[in-house]
């Protein structure tokens, strides 16, 4: 994949954007790539140009990324002033459950009903999903569509006031965790050690309901990137960002093993493709 600045607009000339209606409601997804299909669900305040890349390394690896824009200007560098009002809009937005436990955000259905329009299109056994931040839990309610196979959940931040809370409804919570028992899948997870927006409350909370289902990795806060945009530079005071703002792209870096086990655990999951392509 070439290297691109990350300290500009990424244009996603690369991406098909495509406006796919579901339920009634009308989204812009980015698609791109071939092979199974991978829902990336955005971190907080948009799809920033680490997000496009992570989402780029997935593509590159043998899937088909379906990248929803769900919040902010799509490919903008996260500004602080900027950023700040879009969390401010999605934290009262009906979509999105911020700052309650035990509920699962109404877009999540939306979500799922995305796992299944791909699964349809790319073929193949299933789905993988990953959410970051905002959006981290997302992939575990997702489990409730049957095409979801992969669940990743990158610093799942939500509810925002309760460190050990989980952003899933329990009747979710069981039905999932049923599934992964009687399927035989499992969750990975990760989080710095020091992020204050995901707490060790939190994965001890989700080892706790979904025993060793839940695969949880902690990263040293050492291994974080320090040269972040004005978004997190203000607002965000400690690593959080696994796979992007705070990835270093560096052989040998603790978040690029992350990373490339997040792909490994895409491939053992969903088989050999069945050819998709990104459409228009």
């Amino acid at each position: 994949m070439p290297t691109s600045s990350m300290k500009v607009d990424d244009p996603l000339d690369d991406f098909a954007h495509r406006e796919i209606t579901l339920q009634d409601v009308a989204k812009r997804v980015h698609v791109a790539g071939a092979g199974p299909a991978v829902i990336v669900m955005t971190e907080m305040p948009g799809i920033s140009p680490h997000v496009a890349r992570f989402s780029r390394w997935v593509r590159d690896a043998g899937f088909t990324v379906y990248m929803p824009s769900l919040f902010g200007r799509d490919g903008a560098v996260p500004g602080a002033d900027e950023g700040a009002a879009i969390f401010q809009r999605a934290c009262v937005s009906a979509e999105f459950r911020a700052l309650a436990a035990n509920q699962s955000s109404p877009v999540t259905r939306w979500l799922m009903a995305l796992a299944r329009f791909a699964h349809q299109e790319c073929g193949g056994p299933g789905v993988g999903a990953i959410g970051m931040c905002f959006t981290g839990n997302f992939a575990l309610t997702m489990m409730l569509e049957p095409a979801v196979l992969a669940p990743v959940l990158s610093q799942p931040s939500l509810p925002l006031n309760d460190p050990g809370g989980l952003e899933i409804a329990p009747d979710d919570l069981r039905t999932v965790s049923d599934r992964l028992k009687r399927e035989d899948l499992t969750v990975l997870a990760y989080r710095f050690e020091g992020d204050h927006f995901c707490r060790a409350q939190r994965f001890a909370a989700y080892a706790q309901a979904l025993g060793d289902r839940f695969v949880g990795r902690v990263l040293p806060d050492a291994s974080a990137n320090t040269d972040v945009a004005p978004f997190f530079a203000r607002h965000v005071p400690t690593p959080h960002s696994v796979v992007t703002a705070h990835l270093i792209d560096e052989a040998g870096q603790p978040t690029i093993a992350a990373r490339d086990e997040i792909l490994a655990f895409f491939r053992s999951r969903l088989s050999p493709p069945d050819t998709c392509s990104a459409g228009d």
